[in-house]
């Protein structure tokens, strides 16, 4: 809450703190939560987005101006205790406090919905008190009166609670209610010295480093204890996972962090992190370590998610959790099979409990969205700005495009449509405010109008806000409206009369939502209900690197699409002490220290590959064009070159693809012209079984030729460790360019008005990862060998050819006779060939 007067800040201190003494800080909020909530989960508190938050800060200061002359606003006030392990810091803010003659009044302000039950929460009343301590404490009174006040933000109407205690009484209450936070805080530093011991008598788990290792290791460790920032290069063989995770327990136990996050897009990089995690504690080393894995896979029961209203791990949640937390902090390396069973044995919801107890280890394994996502991350971590936290984002390259999904919003007229119907009769106050919404949205042209549309649309109605600090917005034209691929329309100005209408929508949603009423259309109206939320949040966020795209077939969409998250990155970043940015590809690097957020002082660091550079043959078919319009004329000699290739030697191969339909229009004419090959095929939206079969036939023992067909960027493109003879060669089916469509086309316009590399920001850069992804697949340890054939003729281009790593020795094939000699020639020079690895090309 900002602050309103002139901020008085009060430090109390029980006893002066060692030296040695950690001091481990708390808002008064989230230890009188942590000690004294009980019942269930949900209610009102889950249901409080930034409008609601926005308003709650108009409502609280409607309540402070209503006060008489002398009243106080928004002291900011601290207490210290001081145990034999640790010193507890409690810090908070008084909404008021009045005194007069008649004595000192002590004021707390809480705003409330529609359907509040006029009850005092007992959760307010212990802070009410605290804060009530606190003063009393300082000014050595006998008695204050201490005030809760609610503000109906329905009807503005507020109701007040007021009860005068004596100095006695709230000091024993806050004591009582310390005491067992303080429990807490001792256990922590306790193992927090078990742990410490541990990781200092820890060695390097391997016996040497591997080449540009142990440089990686120093960067990582002195960026960790020093704070700032390191964009880290790592091909593939460096060991960068154990070259970050190493480093950061060095740096806990040397007192430079408080937590780690491990930060990964995919779950194969959550399990190579657990893996890493689990050898170190074998190794002798003393962690804490969480998994937190998404609600969507830990909360179903009997195959359908978690009713939190009926749920009987939700029901009653705040009454068993501290022994729930208790037991999974006892198995230290708590993954998701230790969160269930544990939920099990404590009858508690396991995500939530992956939540709670996620405060009190010394590492957090994790989606990138629970640091970065402004809908969903975690803010019970980063509530205290004196953490100091370590975010190790692990294959850095990925975190471009998510960052951009989840800086990004849309609305759906039939979303809402669907919703409005279902709810009509039950909520009809809410369904007209529906109703509103979707008429605001049909008010936007439709895309096939775009060139009838004259300047006069934006005059009749205001449709668009503009950014003052924007110099695009500035410079645009009276037409807000501009045609874009595939009759799209966009403007780089924020809709004006969206945002009210959702607010209103809102606040009818919480006022049902919180009553936790079952409805066959509850779980309808609260996905509406985040999208909603999200879709302010972005408002919050829109400037000039946003832009509005409209689209229109059966349903009027409206997006808020962001082109760049440079900036938002970094305000995150500015959460954590210091940030890893590690992957196998981030060439060129100054692209992705650009759109990381990073700035020209963080420190780059680009290592050579661990393994001798002739293991890897990599060919280039520079005769063959596949770009879009070309492919139906060169599919024959796409085929011939594949098969070409997997006839040179008998084992496992990847062909990659930049689409689906490119891949299955291949596929096809190589089974024709190969019927004797074995084809695997990936395909969308496949599920964990299907993935996992699929990686689980590239076996070592083949007893006949595999070929596996995938898309660039997918599942199999990247993160997966085929070792040895369970990949002998890859094929790579063009340069790997995003499909053109019309958010590319605007970050391409976007970055080439700023850097004049637009084509590249937007296609070149973020298509070539892709390639040097799938490339990385064939090498994965010291004693692989293997062949990559690149078809394309923009491969030989510079613009291209640049963006290769410097360990690729390239070889020209214009034909398959090429092709034939170079393989034999490279497979020949094998230092021994298994007699069933015999050629048979």
């Amino acid at each position: 809450m900002p602050s309103i007067a002139p901020t008085l800040k009060l430090i109390y201190n029980s006893q002066v703190p060692a030296a040695s003494q950690p001091i481990y800080s708390v808002s008064v909020r989230e230890l009188v939560k942590f000690a004294l909530q009980t019942g269930d989960l949900g209610g009102e508190r889950d249901f409080v987005g930034s409008n609601r938050a926005l308003k709650g800060i108009r409502g609280h200061q409607r309540i402070q101006r209503s006060r008489p002359a002398g009243y106080q606003k928004e002291l900011v006030v601290s207490h210290e205790i001081s145990s034999t392990a640790s010193v507890l810091r409690i810090h908070g803010r008084i909404d008021g406090i009045l005194e007069n003659y008649e004595g000192v009044l002590i004021e707390e302000i809480k705003t409330v919905g529609q359907f509040w039950s006029r009850t005092a929460d007992p959760l307010h009343w212990a802070q009410a008190k605290f804060y009530g301590f606190m003063y009393a404490h300082e000014k050595k009174l006998e008695e204050v009166t201490v005030q809760l006040t609610y503000l109906n933000l329905e009807t503005d109407e507020p109701t007040e609670f007021c009860q005068k205690f004596s100095f006695a009484k709230l000091t024993a209450f806050f004591n009582e209610t310390t005491a067992i936070y303080q429990e807490w805080i001792d256990e922590r530093q306790r193992w927090c010295r078990r742990r410490d011991d541990s990781i200092q008598n820890l060695a390097f788990p391997f016996a040497q480093y591997r080449p540009g290792q142990r440089k990686l290791a120093v960067a990582a460790y002195q960026t960790l204890c020093g704070g700032g920032r390191l964009f880290a290069e790592a091909p593939t063989g460096t060991g960068k996972t154990i070259s970050a995770i190493f480093p950061s327990l060095k740096s806990l136990a040397a007192g430079k962090l408080d937590q780690t996050f491990y930060l990964t897009a995919r779950t194969v990089g959550r399990m190579v992190a657990e893996k890493v995690f689990g050898d170190l504690k074998e190794a002798g080393a003393s962690i804490r370590v969480l998994t937190v894995t998404a609600r969507s896979k830990l909360c179903v029961r009997e195959g359908h998610p978690c009713d939190i209203n009926t749920c009987p791990l939700a029901i009653g949640y705040y009454d068993r959790c501290k022994p729930a937390i208790r037991d999974a902090l006892n198995c230290e390396v708590i993954t998701r099979p230790v969160l269930e069973a544990v939920s099990g044995r404590h009858q508690v919801c396991p995500f939530e409990l992956s939540l709670d107890a996620s405060l009190w280890v010394d590492v957090v394994i994790c989606d990138y969205n629970y640091v970065f996502d402004p809908q969903v991350y975690l803010r019970r971590h980063f509530a205290e700005p004196d953490r100091r936290y370590g975010f190790l984002v692990d294959e850095a390259h990925n975190l471009v495009d998510r960052a951009r999904e989840m800086f990004s919003s849309e609305l759906s007229s039939h979303d809402i449509d669907e919703v409005q119907r279902m709810i009509r009769k039950t909520i009809p106050k809410c369904a007209k405010t529906l109703v509103r919404l979707s008429s605001e949205l049909r008010q936007f042209p439709h895309p096939s109008q775009a060139s009838g549309i004259s300047s006069n649309v934006g005059e009749e109605r205001d449709l668009f806000i503009s950014d003052s600090t924007s110099q695009d917005q500035q410079n645009a034209e009276e037409n807000p409206f501009t045609k874009q691929r595939g009759g799209s329309l966009t403007s780089r100005k924020l809709p004006a009369n969206l945002p009210p209408l959702i607010e209103d929508a809102l606040q009818v949603m919480e006022g049902w939502l919180v009553l936790n009423q079952a409805a066959d259309f509850r779980e309808a109206l609260l996905q509406l209900y985040f999208q909603f939320n999200s879709f302010l949040r972005t408002c919050e966020l829109y400037d000039e690197n946003y832009v509005t795209i409209i689209e229109q077939e059966e349903a009027i969409n409206v997006r808020l699409f962001c082109l760049d998250p440079s900036s938002r990155l970094r305000e995150i970043c500015d959460r954590a002490q210091a940030v890893l940015f590690f992957s196998g590809t981030l060439t060129p690097i100054d692209y992705y220290r650009n759109l990381l957020g990073g700035m020209s002082d963080d420190r780059l660091l680009q290592l050579a590959s661990p393994f001798p550079p002739e293991n890897l043959a990599v060919l280039i078919n520079h005769r063959i064009r596949t770009d879009l319009k070309c492919r139906g004329e060169t599919l024959d000699d796409v085929v011939d070159a594949i098969g070409t290739l997997v006839h040179g030697r008998r084992g496992n191969y990847l062909v990659y693809f930049p689409s689906y339909q490119y891949l299955k229009t291949t596929k096809e004419l190589f089974q024709t012209k190969h019927p004797g090959i074995r084809i695997l095929e990936q395909r969308p939206e496949m599920t964990e079984s299907e993935r996992e079969a699929f990686l689980a036939a590239f076996a070592s023992d083949h007893a006949k030729t595999l070929v596996g067909f995938a898309v660039l960027g997918g599942m199999f493109g990247e993160g997966i460790d085929l070792v040895g003879e369970r990949l002998i060669a890859a094929v790579v089916v063009g340069v790997g360019l995003p499909q053109l469509n019309v958010e590319r086309d605007l970050m391409r316009d976007h970055f080439q008005s700023r850097n004049g590399k637009g084509f590249d920001y937007a296609y070149t850069f973020p298509g070539m990862n892709r390639v040097v992804q799938a490339v990385g697949r064939v090498i994965r340890s010291e004693t692989d060998r293997g062949i990559v054939l690149l078809i394309d003729r923009r491969f030989a281009d510079a613009r291209y050819r640049h963006l290769f790593p410097k360990h690729w020795q390239i070889r020209k094939v214009a034909n398959p006779a090429q092709i034939k000699e170079a393989i034999q020639e490279f497979w020949s020079n094998l230092p021994a060939i298994n007699k069933t690895d015999q050629f048979i090309g």
